[in-house]
């Protein structure tokens, strides 16, 4: 089965040379076509299960125009000035009936092994929640002191050398490697969908539900994701940026962090009183 399966991923690296071709810091290269590079569990098993769906899809295709370019020329009118009046043959139609259920029960079972890996939530060691707005998101860390904030699209007016246009926000996620984390999405208006392709999520954010996923980042880096849900006029507004650190590094942007989004929250109080 290793030997099938090591088989499968050589013939499709040469089909599809540029299915992994992605920047490291989880953002679409110009030009690419495939999946962003893996950093997670989850996006690994589901590139694997794509490329193994995909070479199902890839011998049908070519099986089907092998037929298709047969039979027109072996049974062109030339060579056949007196068309058979056959209309049934038994065993070709029990073959083409058998072939592709035997496919599709094949390609059911890493399917299903990747639904489950995605809906079984395992032993969490801390929870991100996420809230989307129009056009904005809310995060929130329930673990630490209800560290909260808001993280907007920063405007390509204010775009400082370095950042990304359309993908950099002014409050960016920060989450340790190699912890399991419990993500909580939900909406505070209408449906959102809380999408990040190198960590292979994609959960909808609906107004008074509280859906859930997870994430286990792999190495460092930055990651950007993007609301992949039409939720109104700036829908391609509201991007996610999450920075993936060490948890050593974690430990001290949380005592920077609690300080910070607290001194915020003071002043944004202060202003409202005064108003």
């Amino acid at each position: 089965m290793l030997k099938f399966k090591s088989l499968i991923m050589t013939i499709l690296s040469l089909l599809l040379p540029l299915s992994n071709n992605a920047l490291a810091d989880g953002i679409a290269k110009p030009w690419q076509i495939g999946f962003q590079q893996a950093a997670s569990p989850l996006a690994t098993a589901a590139i694997e299960t794509h490329n193994f769906v995909m070479f199902f899809m890839f011998a049908v295709l070519f099986f089907v125009l092998f037929l298709l370019a047969y039979v027109c020329f072996r049974f062109r009118a030339k060579n056949n000035p007196n068309p058979s009046t056959r209309t049934h043959h038994v065993l070709l139609e029990i073959i083409w009936i058998l072939i592709p259920t035997i496919i599709i029960m094949v390609i059911a079972v890493p399917s299903v092994k990747l639904i489950y890996k995605q809906e079984v939530i395992p032993k969490t060691e801390m929870t991100l929640k996420v809230t989307g707005y129009q056009w904005y998101w809310a995060y929130e860390y329930p673990d630490f002191d209800s560290i909260s904030f808001d993280s907007y699209m920063i405007k390509e007016e204010d775009l400082k050398p370095g950042d990304i246009r359309l993908l950099d926000v002014d409050n960016e996620v920060v989450l340790p490697i190699e912890t399991y984390i419990d993500v909580h999405v939900t909406s505070g208006d209408v449906i959102h969908s809380f999408a990040m392709p190198s960590f292979g999520i994609k959960t909808d954010a609906v107004p008074g539900r509280l859906n859930q996923t997870w994430i286990y980042i792999e190495k460092p880096g930055v990651y950007y994701g993007q609301c992949s849900e039409l939720c109104g006029a700036y829908h391609a507004f509201m991007p996610i940026k999450i920075r993936a650190v060490s948890k050593e590094e974690f430990k001290k942007w949380i005592l920077v962090a609690q300080q910070k989004f607290a001194e915020l929250e003071s002043n944004q109080q202060y202003k409202i009183a005064s108003n």
